[in-house]
């Protein structure tokens, strides 16, 4: 059966059945809505932001258990006098470390603080070895108590890593678990985060930060950095994006308006669009999905598609209309003529999303699932709804003159746009293109993968974490950048000279690596307490060749600071980063691949990467690696989806040609802005090219068919923008303005997504209404010649 024959049989069945079409829809509707009500969740996890398949992440599992992974938190208690050592402040210490303990999802056995046991020192005295806990048991915060905590300090060595390097505040370090070890359920960091805010800040801040105390200078201050921090803040900010929604539907719906010059034609694609996000929503519960916070855009994205696809309708109808046809033989020869063009734009649009999957990270893929379901919703609701719904309106002559009063109004702007068809006028547009493409090729081959900031780079340069995580920087010689690089060895590796010995010199090169801020290791501290063992002296700092020496040192470093297993057979590096840009990711991870080559032997093999950079970097290789083949994938299936629909290479090229372009420029333009290539913009460029071919679709079809009535390159084009133009050029605007709002987002990576979609929306458009017909000019000579042209049909 032809395409035809399939059309016209739907056409009958649906037009011959509106009511059972509608109560059907309804039924839907009513059952995807009670779905979402009822089961719709945030869904946030550590794991979901890890490319589990790479190498990094490989390393990172197989040694989850025994060190910790990622995903912890760093609570900064400081003085605002600068002066740690007082009462108050550490009563505000321990009442954070007790807080902090007591959080559902936190691993109790991996908080530490000085008020933990597995924060010790070490020093050699008359009868030997004494160690103890950098705060005992029985601490009272006297000033001779205090006096002791301090020489304490010094003797453990963890200046810069629990303490301020000025002494003026302390750290709690927490790492969390996976998940609920007494149900079973994965931890909820967003729950984390809501804890520690009314746990820790605000009661410190409460009690500690009185308004006597701070006019007197005194206080505590409270800075918290970490994963379940940056999630929670990110779900604070995604709640705000309802606002923006809000305000981005009461703009379409008043360009609605102006566009249909009817309120009833303008509820219609409005209830038909959220009708389509309802469906989303209501079968991503159904199949068990929640919703990631970095993902909640992807509805309002929807809402978006479904307007602009809405409005070709519209669009058709309307054409229909002023030549005095009733709105309801308007609506079934708008689905005829719009149903494979509006098919494959709306295939090449879920294909756009569906190319994401190949981003091996489970919280890009379900946002490619979510935002596929929508797209197959709108299919359903634009494409047959709508025009079922438009079947029912009725058509009096004061409306067919409103439209006829603005196809007036624009007649001279398609007139003007019309000479892009004109050979000169083409060559220069061409001209043009080709100079953008250079520029395209030359700025976007600058491109950075990952950030091109310091701080999160989800939140902006001004949010509260981001200030916290530059004082914790400041003010201790650690953060929560880390990458630790696993050395894997024999049982008993750190008490074998040999095995030591490379570790060290490892550590000892990293440290001298631009970007690394400190390097902590195994036997960093064994040669502090081997010093110790001989008064102290600096020329003992060493690590001797003598088995039982090693054996006494490495004896006071137990398995709870993470630099050692129980059998000694591994033992992490672990690398300070003076942040997470992508440079310096690059610089450290290049420079222990390079170590590695020349160093690794069969006893000692050092394993990338535990720590948040560590993701940060396998995440950075997953997208280095994905990027291209995201994109062949996206330009070969719109490819053929063209071609299947016009059977034309000239065809092809004058669709997708302004497509390829405005991929270039989307690539310079996040150079220039700074804006580097990751998670959250990668799928930006798919996305915006497989939204962006719609415009050329379906300005396509109906050139086509005016060219092959025999008119001109010029007059086909004419009658194109007569009847749709309009409707392309407020796709372009209407789904530009959807996206826009979110620039002024409190997150950054929504701004930057927002920013992307904004301009590849439309050039997009700018690249079908003037690039595309000055291609065709020049790929289709021979319908240069005027001819008697037919009015549009």
């Amino acid at each position: 059966m032809s395409a035809e024959s399939l059309i016209a049989s739907a056409d009958r069945a649906i037009f011959g059945h509106r009511r059972l079409v509608i109560g059907v829809f309804a039924a839907i509707t009513l059952g995807m809505l009670y779905s979402t009500l009822t089961g719709l969740r945030v869904d946030a996890g550590f794991t979901k932001q890890l490319p589990l398949e790479h190498e990094y992440m490989q390393t990172f599992v197989k040694h989850q258990q025994a060190f910790g992974g990622a995903n912890r938190v760093l609570i900064a208690l400081l003085a605002r006098d600068g002066d740690m050592f007082t009462a108050e402040f550490f009563k505000a210490l321990e009442i954070a470390t007790d807080e902090v303990k007591s959080i559902p999802g936190v691993d109790q056995s991996r908080v530490s603080s000085l008020f933990t046991p597995d924060v010790r020192f070490t020093e050699v005295v008359e009868d030997g070895i004494d160690a103890g806990n950098v705060v005992p048991a029985d601490f009272q915060p006297t000033p001779e108590s205090l006096a002791q905590v301090r020489e304490n300090i010094l003797k453990a060595g963890i200046v810069g890593r629990f303490v301020a390097n000025d002494f003026s505040g302390a750290i709690v370090s927490a790492q969390l678990l996976e998940a609920d070890p007494g149900t079973g359920e994965a931890v909820n960091p967003i729950r984390v985060a809501q804890d520690l805010e009314s746990m820790v800040r605000t009661r410190i801040s409460s009690e500690f930060v009185q308004v006597e105390a701070a006019a007197a200078g005194s206080g505590v201050d409270v800075h918290m950095i970490g994963f379940a921090k940056v999630v929670g803040d990110i779900y604070d900010g995604a709640l705000r994006v309802v606002l923006f929604f809000a305000i981005a539907f009461g703009v379409t719906t008043l360009l609605v308006y102006m566009y249909s010059q009817s309120l009833k034609v303008t509820i219609i694609p409005l209830v038909c669009s959220l009708t389509a996000v309802i469906w989303q929503l209501g079968a991503l519960t159904l199949l068990g999905f929640g919703i990631d916070p970095m993902g909640i855009l992807v509805p309002f994205l929807i809402f978006a598609i479904g307007v602009s696809h809405g409005v070709q309708m519209i669009s058709s109808v309307g054409s229909d209309v002023v030549r005095g046809n009733s709105a309801y033989d308007s609506a079934r020869s708008s689905f005829r003529r719009l149903c494979i063009p509006g098919g494959i734009a709306l295939a090449s649009d879920t294909i756009g999303f569906i190319t994401i999957l190949l981003i091996n990270i489970r919280v890009i893929q379900e946002m490619a699932i979510t935002a596929s379901l929508g797209v197959a919703a709108i299919i359903f609701t634009n494409l047959v709804l709508l025009p079922v719904l438009v079947s029912y309106l009725r058509v009096d002559d004061s409306y067919r003159d409103r439209l006829l009063d603005r196809a007036a109004q624009l007649a001279p702007l398609w007139k003007s746009l019309a000479r892009a068809t004109r050979p000169g006028v083409a060559a220069g547009i061409i001209l043009v293109a080709v100079a953008l493409m250079f520029f395209g090729l030359w700025k976007g081959s600058q491109i950075k993968i990952g950030d091109f900031h310091s701080g999160v780079p989800e939140l902006r340069a001004d949010s509260r974490y981001n200030m916290d995580s530059a004082i914790i920087t400041d003010r201790f010689s650690i953060g929560v950048d880390i990458i630790s690089v696993i050395v894997e060895t024999i049982p008993d590796g750190c008490i074998e000279h040999e095995v030591i010995n490379a570790v060290d010199r490892f550590a000892w090169h990293m440290r001298n690596v631009p970007g690394v801020q400190s390097v902590i290791s195994l036997p960093g501290i064994m040669k502090v307490v081997s010093a110790g063992w001989n008064e102290g002296s600096m020329k003992w700092r060493v690590l001797s060749r003598n088995s039982s020496v090693l054996v006494q040192a490495q004896s006071y470093v137990p398995t709870t600071t993470g630099l050692l297993n129980a059998d000694c057979s591994v033992m992490p590096v672990m690398l300070f980063t003076t942040d997470h840009k992508a440079e310096t990711i690059d610089t450290v991870v290049a420079q222990v691949k390079d170590y590695r080559a020349r160093h690794e032997t069969e006893k000692v093999k050092f394993k990338l990467a535990t720590g948040n950079v560590g993701v940060m970097a396998a995440t950075n290789e997953e997208v280095d690696a994905a990027q291209f083949p995201i994109l062949f994938g996206v330009f070969l299936a719109i490819i053929l989806l063209c071609w299947i629909t016009f059977r034309s290479l000239r065809a092809v090229l004058c669709i997708v040609l302004p497509l390829a372009l405005v991929s270039l420029l989307a690539y310079a333009l996040m150079t220039l802005l700074e804006i580097g290539l990751k998670v959250s913009t990668l799928p930006v460029v798919a996305l915006g090219v497989g939204i962006g071919v719609d415009y050329g679709i379906y300005i396509f079809s109906r050139f086509q068919g005016f060219l092959k009535s025999g008119q001109s390159i010029h007059d086909a084009y004419l009658n194109t923008l007569t009847v749709t133009g309009y409707g392309v050029v407020f796709t372009g605007i209407t789904l530009a303005i959807g996206v826009a709002t979110w620039i002024f987002s409190p997150l950054k990576f929504q701004a930057d997504m927002g920013i992307l979609l904004t301009f590849m929306f439309l050039v997009n458009m700018l690249g079908a209404i003037l690039l595309l017909p000055a291609l065709a000019s020049w790929l289709f000579p021979a319908s240069r010649r005027a001819t008697n042209a037919p009015s549009p049909s």
